[in-house]
């Protein structure tokens, strides 16, 4: 509240040449502080920010600020008093009072970092593992010092057993610890009963820290549901804002690469008709999102064949059904171009992992773990597989692994500024590609 009450001193500084505000002014400065803290606090940004990331701060500070701003306009029109007030104020006033309170917190974050990484303002942990990955990460992680923790013993878990349990409440009592993380693969879960029963004279806070060892995860947290708490394992990123985000980005981009690629599209056309019989689009069922088939547009780069059985036949180097124009074409990824057609329709997205033919699928996905999982996005023109080298001829198990293993990397870590990056990525390295025939 104070940040923002001198947020609008200094805006009416800045309108007014004054520091010195009428009444109507002081009003809507107090009002506009009650205003945000409430909006600050139904967005979570007063809890406890403890080991979590400073960016988390920042998105729920900004989800405050701009609900405040929100509920401020919808009042002032309501109630008719937009006129009375500078409108240059009060956007000055938004933008140095989020400043300001995005510095504080800036200076309060790097002031606790430093606090702790000197052995302050830490809260002990006692560690009960059974010897996987979590456990040695978190025992050696240097971050978790940063975060305010510290692991103040480590206690190897005995299944169920009445001595181990007692041991569990002798080390916590010894140690005084703040908090009991436990560490267990997900077929030790029926023992969680009976280690919070043992520690129910405690106070402790407890917390379990799934082992998953080699199980895939794909964009996993905990959601609530129907009144539940869901463990989500595998679930897509692209939901609720998300969802709306990457649609808008392809719409956008989508229609201005359009606009701009019309008269290379009608070369290419004209080209494909000159040089060889048949057809200038190819057209091909792939999967799409959610397991649905849809039609990919390509400018045709072979002569017209037959394949055997209905299979698909990877495009191979010195292939003899490519054309010569078809050869420049598939290098250079100016084949892809009518794919934008498929984005503006919204089957397909700009950046995604890149559809395979049907008869791939129904080959890869017994061979390699999670391939399907790369359905649970729109394929894309390109990808963070594609900018990574991993493009062309996947003519071994191990190069489709790898492509694989890049798409399930982009869902699971989705944002719009890796689309924008790999995007710039593809117009400089991604269009002419060695791989690419």
């Amino acid at each position: 509240m104070a940040l923002v009450i001198a947020a609008g001193f200094l805006a009416h500084y800045w309108r007014f040449h004054a520091f010195e505000m009428t009444g109507r002014y002081e009003t809507a400065t107090l009002l506009t502080a009650i205003v945000l803290v409430f909006s600050l606090g139904m967005s979570g940004a007063y809890g406890s920010q403890r080991g979590k990331p400073f960016l988390r701060q920042v998105s729920r500070l900004l989800i405050g600020w701009i609900a405040a701003a929100g509920i401020l306009l919808s009042l002032s029109f309501f109630l008719k008093v937009s006129g009375d007030y500078s409108r240059l104020w009060f956007i000055t006033l938004l933008l140095i009072g989020f400043s300001l309170s995005l510095l504080m917190r800036l200076g309060v974050f790097l002031l606790l970092r430093q606090l702790r990484a000197g052995g302050r303002n830490l809260k002990s942990v006692l560690l009960v593992g059974a010897g996987g990955e979590t456990e040695q990460r978190l025992s050696n992680g240097r971050a978790l010092g940063e975060s305010g923790f510290t692991i103040a013993h480590t206690l190897a878990f005995a299944e169920g057993g009445p001595q181990w349990l007692d041991d569990l409440v002798q080390a916590v009592n010894e140690h005084a610890v703040h908090e009991v993380w436990l560490c267990l693969p997900l077929s030790e879960g029926g023992a969680l009963r009976s280690i919070l029963y043992a520690l129910r004279h405690h106070t402790v806070e407890v917390r379990f820290i799934p082992e998953w060892g080699d199980i895939p995860l794909l964009n996993h947290k905990v959601s609530h549901i129907a009144g539940l708490y869901s463990l989500d394992l595998s679930c897509s990123p692209m939901d609720g804002p998300a969802r709306v985000i990457k649609r808008l980005e392809d719409m956008l981009l989508g229609a201005l690469i359009s606009l701009m690629i019309v008269p290379v599209c009608l070369a290419i056309g004209i080209a494909i008709k000159l040089t060889s019989p048949g057809p200038i689009l190819f057209k091909q069922h792939r999967t799409g999102i959610n397991g649905k088939r849809f039609k990919v547009y390509k400018f045709r780069s072979m002569v017209l064949h037959q394949e055997e059985s209905g299979g698909v036949t990877q495009a191979t180097r010195s292939d003899a059904r490519i054309t010569p124009l078809g050869a420049f074409l598939r290098r250079t990824s100016l084949d892809e171009l009518p794919q934008f057609f498929n984005v503006l329709q919204g089957r397909m997205s700009i950046v995604g992992p890149r559809p395979h033919a049907l008869a791939h699928n129904e080959y890869y996905k017994d061979l390699v773990e999670s391939y399907m999982q790369r359905h649970k996005v729109k394929p894309g023109i390109t990808g963070w597989a594609q900018v990574s080298g991993y493009r062309g001829e996947t003519d071994t198990l191990e190069k489709m692994q790898k492509r694989v293993e890049y798409d399930l990397w982009y869902i699971d870590n989705w944002s719009l500024w890796l689309d924008l990056k790999i995007v710039f990525l593809t117009v400089f390295k991604g269009f002419i590609n060695k791989n690419a025939y």
